[in-house]
């Protein structure tokens, strides 16, 4: 028994032995086989091409189109001052809103015509006694009187004295008509300075007017972004409000509630700012104040600050993308009837945060790729995954143009 328990386990390994090498000699060897490629699963879109109105955002503050300082033209006491001289006050060109005591005016108007008269008789007696000496001189002289013996540098001398006289009634009158300052155009007033009682010098400011018969906004444009709009950025004759221009469309939110107004593109600015490099296109509203307009509405009044969207120019036959199909700034991927994926070097118009615009470089109804890939070789089988129905949908297709 000890023998058999000894002599068992080398017996079991020996059998083992043998039977692994009969099976290496007398087996059947296997071959590798290589797992079936599986192409990847990619997402397409249809590329359309369509016509692209470009946009260009920019915002600004509201202000006047015409803003002054109103003045005294002669100095005197302020009697009156009109209701509307008040700070948001409305008023019509015409209006009297400042009115200086007059009397001083009225006697300077008297004296100046009293001064016109005494002038006047002296010319005639000037004239009369000149007469006298030519008809005398015709008498008894020879030849030509001088121009002394004509008395004519007396009449020279009483003329302008009459002119001197007649300037100062115009000038007296005209002095007398200013002391009622009236508006000199339909406005609105900022901010007053004077009040009744109040004695003003020449030139004082009595408070700062501005027109409401149009608003401007000052619109900084990037320099990129000037390619995309029709800017009046050459010499161009008339009145800006005449003249074509890109539309404009703003908003601002007042009370909770959006508002919108709707302007133009009147003129660029003198100078492009060398800091920023920004161009400065100033937007022009007609009658932001509805004074005109039998609908009632929200006033785009000054100071306000405002989201505007300049309308630009139109690109024709161009494919607005998903900005996740746009590779290495200006390749996209499009996949052909083969189901293989080409790299396409495409012509980029506009690039967004969620779209970018292609100007060139792709056919209608091609499918490009919008799906990521680590590895990508040109030519390479891909499978395809239900395709989009066309371009993309974005809630707000002026990203693009951002």
């Amino acid at each position: 028994m000890k023998v058999i328990r000894f002599l068992l386990p080398i017996m079991v390994v020996a059998a083992g032995l043998v039977g692994s090498a009969l099976l290496v000699k007398f087996g059947k060897k296997t071959e590798p086989i290589d797992p079936p490629a599986i192409a990847p699963l990619v997402e397409t879109i249809v590329a359309e091409l369509r016509d692209h109105p470009f946009t260009v955002q920019a915002q600004g503050n509201v202000s006047a189109h015409t803003e002054i300082d109103l003045a005294a033209e002669i100095s005197g006491k302020i009697e009156w001052i009109s209701d509307a001289l008040a700070a948001g006050g409305f008023f019509e060109k015409g209006d009297a809103l400042v009115r200086i005591e007059k009397r001083d005016f009225e006697l300077a108007v008297v004296s100046a015509e009293a001064q016109l008269a005494q002038a006047k008789a002296a010319l005639a007696r000037e004239k009369a006694e000149a007469a006298v000496a030519v008809r005398e001189w015709n008498e008894l002289g020879k030849g030509d009187a001088s121009a002394l013996l004509k008395r004519e540098p007396q009449l020279a001398q009483a003329k302008a004295a009459v002119n001197s006289a007649e300037a100062l009634i115009e000038k007296a009158k005209r002095d007398l008509e200013r002391c009622v300052i009236t508006a000199p155009f339909d406005g609105r007033v900022e901010r007053k300075g004077v009040d009744a009682g109040q004695f003003v010098n020449r030139g004082a400011p009595l408070g700062r007017l501005y027109a409401v018969d149009r608003a401007e906004v000052r619109l900084p444009i990037p320099e990129e972004d000037l390619a995309f709009l029709d800017l009046p950025l050459a010499f161009q004759e008339g009145d800006g409000a005449e003249r074509p221009g890109p539309s404009v469309r703003l908003r601002a939110t007042i009370a909770g509630k959006e508002q919108n107004w709707t302007g133009k593109i009147v003129r660029t600015e003198g100078r492009i700012d060398s800091q920023s490099r920004m161009t400065y296109a100033v937007a022009q509203v007609m009658d932001p104040y509805g004074r005109k307009s039998d609908i009632q509405s929200m006033p785009l009044a000054v100071g306000l600050f405002v989201s505007c969207e300049v309308e630009g120019r139109v690109a024709t036959d161009t494919a607005t993308l998903p900005r996740r199909a746009l590779r290495n700034r200006n390749e996209v991927w499009t996949v052909d009837a083969d189901s293989r994926l080409h790299v396409r070097q495409v012509d980029v118009l506009r690039a967004g945060r969620d779209t970018v615009v292609i100007g060139s470089g792709l056919k209608r109804g091609e499918r490009v790729c919008v799906s990521s890939l680590d590895a990508v070789v040109d030519g390479m089988k891909v499978r395809l995954a239900e395709p989009a129905n066309s371009q993309p949908e974005t809630r707000n297709e002026q990203e693009a143009d951002q």
